[in-house]
């Protein structure tokens, strides 16, 4: 037993150790975007023209989120011509009502265009097909497109920051992994866990690195070049993707456009997660997507997620425990012990600048094992409703996970 517990140890502290010093650093979290601070440094690069931007917002059902949002958004601070596109996907709450009214009591009323999007053709999900209506009503001149979501709360100079940093980086995409929500327990236990996991499956230095393939976005804000979205039948190669935001930047990657993509500071989420069955419906709805809908690649994940995860907690306590009752095997338990703590510690320590990130007690790093373990249960259940035809929802409006070209029964 002390054999099995110390051989997964070093294997989970060999994989840590990699993890941190080799996986496009990651855990840093050192690629932000802070809009005020941005253009505080930057105010010497002001460029001569500001391009002109404009802005999609599907919106379904946000009668009550709008209100939050759409005023910050319509009040931007920025001297090139900027525009917002609204479109209202078949909402049932009054939503295209409450936008006029807004549009109305705010400063720039002139730049809200609200249009209804066309009935949801073969192909394509909902919110995909909404930003291709706005994309078939978007300015021709506009040099830029900013995707954004209903419930982003965007700061004052948020478009300029993203123009700022498309211009000078250069980027033809710029995307922002806003700050979500975290009020509730299980908000704050899940969702910095969840942002961590995604820069571990996604470095954000490797998606802005044109050395590397990886591409990736984040729905909240990405910031585009109109001719990049609008060639090729704009977003039909990506119509029926779950997963729209990552899915988009490989849309861009694949006609050769660059990446940018890092924390917003102060753009924020007003989304809320109070339940854990809503971050669980929220993650189970693409996990599986992710895995490109294969057995093989679940069980690899759930068995690396049990080893990187799990397998050290349980075997660092129990191999402590077992130290010291046991007098045999004392020098093969305090291997195991010493691996799999060092293990957890590592886990613990890469954890950390994303609490901070967040304002989270900094000893809840502690308890990334949980989070790992609540996530591959996710994961697990985003598979089983695949194979049971389970029939998601978004906004009262069901989808089904098509079966992909090629996939074949267990």
């Amino acid at each position: 037993m002390w054999l099995a517990a110390g051989i997964i140890g070093v294997m989970a502290f060999l994989a840590w150790l990699w993890l941190l010093l080799f996986r496009g650093d990651f855990w840093r979290m050192s690629l932000r975007l802070g809009t005020q601070k941005n253009r505080e440094i930057a105010v010497s690069n002001h460029p001569d023209t500001w391009p002109s931007v404009c802005a999609i917002v599907p919106a379904r059902n946000e009668a009550d989120m709008l209100p939050k949002t759409l005023p910050a958004l319509l009040e931007q601070s920025y001297d090139g011509p900027f525009s917002v596109i609204l479109v209202d996907d078949h909402s049932e709450d009054g939503t295209a009502e409450i936008a006029r009214k807004i549009a109305q009591a705010s400063g720039h009323p002139e730049r809200l265009t609200i249009i209804s999007a066309d009935a949801l053709p073969p192909g394509f999900v909902g919110k995909v097909w909404a930003q291709q209506c706005g994309l078939q009503h978007a300015p021709h001149d506009a040099e830029f497109i900013l995707f954004t979501d209903a419930d982003i709360l965007h700061p004052a100079h948020s478009v300029e920051s993203l123009v700022r940093k498309a211009l000078l980086h250069p980027s033809d995409l710029v995307s922002l992994m806003v700050r979500l929500r975290i009020e509730s327990f299980w908000e704050t236990l899940l969702i910095p866990a969840f942002v961590y996991f995604f820069a571990k499956l996604y470095p954000f230095r490797w998606v802005c690195s044109p050395h590397r393939q990886t591409a990736a976005a984040a729905g909240g804000s990405i910031l585009v070049r109109h001719k990049l979205v609008r060639q090729d039948g704009g977003l039909a190669p990506i119509g029926g993707a779950l997963i729209d935001d990552c899915s988009l930047a490989q849309l861009i990657q694949s006609r050769n456009g660059s990446l940018w993509l890092g924390l917003g500071d102060d753009v924020t989420s007003l989304r809320a997660y109070p339940k854990l069955t809503d971050i669980w419906n929220m993650v189970a709805r693409s996990a599986f997507v992710q895995l490109h809908y294969s057995t093989w690649l679940l069980i690899g994940t759930v068995a690396g997620m049990l080893v990187l995860y799990a397998c050290p907690v349980i075997f660092g306590i129990a191999s402590v425990c077992l130290l010291g009752t046991s007098t045999v095997h004392v020098v093969g338990w305090s291997i195991a012990a010493a691996t799999n703590l060092c293990a957890w510690l590592l886990m613990s320590i890469s954890f950390l600048p994303m609490l901070r990130w967040y304002k989270v007690d900094l000893w809840k790093a502690a308890l990334l094992p949980l989070d790992g373990f609540l996530y591959t249960l996710m994961t697990i259940d985003s598979a089983r409703r695949f194979w049971r035809g389970h029939t998601d929802a978004w906004k009262g409006r069901p989808y089904q996970r098509s079966e992909p070209a090629g996939w074949k029964s267990r």
